[in-house]
């Protein structure tokens, strides 16, 4: 350990001893795990209870110019939750407690460690659910933090949509409030949307305003099977490009097709294949649903299931959720490097045929996932450990990718943000606005204790 970090190891354990540990197995707990980034670990954790706490633990730790790593559910993908440098992670699972329903105004109140899970269980019997679905039970803190999406976005946005205030204690220790439960406001500067997706940089967010919805009175879902996974994007485009109220619309490629029916023992056509959801009244339901059926069906779609039941749709729906799972178990022991992209909708088919392209150059193994409804799909690249001279291939695959999405208009990541992984990338894509970020960062964490070594490549980690 670093002198000042082994201080401030000693002074947070006097002042929370039975809230801090140093037990090696939960600092690894508390390292990246879920990703090809080999995992960090700090130097110890702390269990906060309430905002107090993490305001004067940020305060101690400060004041030993020692790093902060702020821990939700440890679902992030691009390292977010490594401690480069050492340092304390402050895990927030036990702050889980939903504060307030304000069920005529549609929004809730809640600690950041709810899990989306479980505020959904909570709201079930107002008529309320909070959309934002990123496939993880991610905890909503850590949601925010990473500007979560998932298979709504399409209809109901992102956390930026959904986050309409926060309490955050910033890195000096002090606790600010930004945004309201107003619907809207020109009130100064949006500071709320500053920390939504800020990956811990600025502060730690404890408490968080959340828009929610009600729950539609009629959902159909089903799939749709296509002869190729351009055919399929290029129903996707002009599905969005029509109008059609579409709440979801996934897109497996053949290969994960094939992946889920053997992890998830279900029995889907081993063609590229789009899940879907419709969302609203039923009229307005079967509309849109014969709408995308006349769509695809002149794309080449075949094999249509539709139903209403409940069950049924969440049967597929965990099967999709269990993707990762089963592109994992293609092959044993193999390491999975994840990496998504973003492209505007009209070059959606485009990007993903090229990038089909490039994994069978490239003979690599890759399913291809996405939430292609807003242009974002994934790639779930897998390395035998037994060949771990591939990983020079893939990390060049990724780069090509990131910059194939970023010439064609979009983004080098749709929603696992930059952490680790995608720092190079980010100087790319944000070019001028680049320093404009390192100054805000600068100005609110002149010591940078704030999760040190993400998203900036300069910050000497």
């Amino acid at each position: 350990m670093d002198t000042n970090i082994n201080a401030a190891v000693a002074a947070l354990t006097s002042t929370f001893p039975n809230e801090t540990s140093l037990n090696k197995d939960i600092c690894a707990q508390h390292a990246h795990t879920t990703s090809h980034i080999p995992a960090q670990l700090p130097d110890a954790v702390l269990f906060a209870e309430n905002t107090e706490q993490v305001a004067q633990a940020v305060t101690i730790l400060a004041k030993h110019n020692c790093p902060i790593i702020a821990f939700g559910t440890g679902t992030s993908l691009e390292g977010h939750i490594n401690a480069p440098m050492g340092g304390i992670s402050i895990d927030l699972s036990r702050m889980n407690n939903i504060l307030a329903v304000n069920q005529e105004d549609m929004d809730v109140v809640v600690q950041p460690g709810v899990t989306r899970v479980h505020l959904n269980q909570h709201l079930r019997d107002t008529g309320l659910f909070f959309p934002i679905d990123p496939g993880a039970d991610a905890s909503i803190g850590g949601m925010a933090a990473t500007r979560a999406s998932g298979t709504n976005a399409v209809r109901y946005g992102t956390m930026r949509e959904a986050v309409m205030a926060l309490e955050v204690v910033l890195p000096n220790g002090a606790i600010m409030r930004t945004g309201g439960r107003a619907r809207k406001s020109a009130a100064g500067y949006d500071l709320t949307n500053l920390f939504v997706g800020s990956e811990g940089t600025l502060g730690i967010i404890t408490e968080l305003t959340l828009r929610v919805h009600g729950i539609p009175n009629h959902i159909s879902g089903g799939i749709c099977s296509f002869p190729t996974i351009t055919k399929a994007c290029e129903a996707v485009i002009e599905t969005i490009q029509m109008g059609i109220r579409v709440a979801r619309i996934e897109l497996l490629d053949a290969l994960q097709v094939k992946a889920c029916n053997l992890y998830s023992k279900s029995s889907l056509p081993e063609r590229p294949l789009l899940l879907l959801e419709f969302h609203g009244n039923e009229q307005s339901v079967e509309e849109d649903r014969r709408s995308f059926q006349e769509i695809a069906e002149d794309h080449g779609g075949t094999a249509f299931q539709w139903s209403i039941d409940a069950e049924e749709r969440n049967k597929l729906w965990k099967v999709r959720h269990d993707a990762f799972w089963a592109a994992s178990s293609l092959i044993p022991d193999a390491s999975i490097f994840t990496t998504d992209v973003c492209v505007p909708i009209s070059r959606l088919a485009e990007c993903v045929d090229a990038t089909q392209r490039d994994i069978a150059e490239s003979q690599l193994i890759s399913p291809i996932v996405g939430h292609v409804g807003d242009g974002n799909f994934h790639c779930l690249i897998l390395m035998p450990n037994d060949k771990p001279d591939m990983e020079e291939r893939i990390e060049a695959f990724c780069q090509r990718l990131s910059q194939r999405a970023l010439d064609m208009g979009g983004t080098c990541t749709g929603e696992h943000g930059i952490g680790q992984g995608k720092r190079n990338f980010l100087a790319i894509e944000a070019q001028s606005a680049l320093p404009i970020m390192q100054a805000i960062k600068m100005q609110l964490d002149p010591q940078n204790i704030m999760n040190p070594g993400k998203i900036f490549l300069d910050d000497n980690s």
